[in-house]
């Protein structure tokens, strides 16, 4: 299960991709691409440093996690930088989010998560489904064209991304860039940026 696989990682304090600041491809997307501020949903929130961000941009953010402990972090983040957001311990593939339809969602290696076609699609649905008519989603995910010799995030092929969205969302953009990251070379990731159909 991806859930105890995550909360085991949370308790162990194994957490490479929690750097302590926002994911600077949502800073670059979010502002190039104009975005403006919304209802917003953050889907695998961890401990809020990309929910934060939003909420200081003036996006009304909910964040959820299925970490308890991800979430207990966040609250307590968000309570240090008096930033108001709201955190929920969450699973979007099982209940239906408070607060739906948002204008934006945004998830940082939660697609990439699933090993399936099939998942991964039934994923995009749930995010659609939550999103309103033409709400945004910005998904970062693993590339599958970097060679590694270290572990790091599930890779993803452009097509499975294309895949499993496409009923779904049209494709605005899909960029190779690299996750924000503390380490010296940054695991490689899409960026995909889509718009729910009509």
């Amino acid at each position: 299960m991806i859930e105890e696989r995550y909360k085991e990682r949370y308790q162990a304090g194994n957490t490479p991709w929690d750097i302590g600041k926002p994911d600077f491809n949502l800073i670059q997307t979010v502002t190039t691409m104009s975005i403006k501020p919304c209802k917003a949903l953050d889907i695998g929130c961890g401990t809020g440093n990309n929910s934060i961000w939003l909420s200081q941009n003036s996006f009304d953010v909910i964040g959820i996690d299925t970490s308890e402990l991800a979430i207990q972090k966040a609250v307590e983040r968000a309570a240090v930088e008096n930033i108001k957001c709201t955190f929920i311990v969450n699973d979007i593939r099982l209940n239906n989010i408070e607060g739906a339809p948002f204008s934006f969602a945004f998830d940082r290696g939660c697609f990439h998560s699933f090993n399936t076609d099939e998942e991964r699609k039934v994923f995009a649905e749930k995010v659609a489904a939550h999103l309103e008519n033409e709400g945004l989603w910005l998904s970062l995910v693993g590339n599958a064209d970097e060679q590694r010799d270290v572990p790091g995030p599930p890779q993803r092929t452009a097509r499975d991304i294309v895949n499993s969205v496409e009923p779904y969302f049209e494709i605005l953009s899909l960029v190779s860039s690299h996750f924000g990251s503390n380490r010296p070379n940054p695991p490689r990731a899409w960026v995909c940026l889509m718009r729910k159909r009509k």
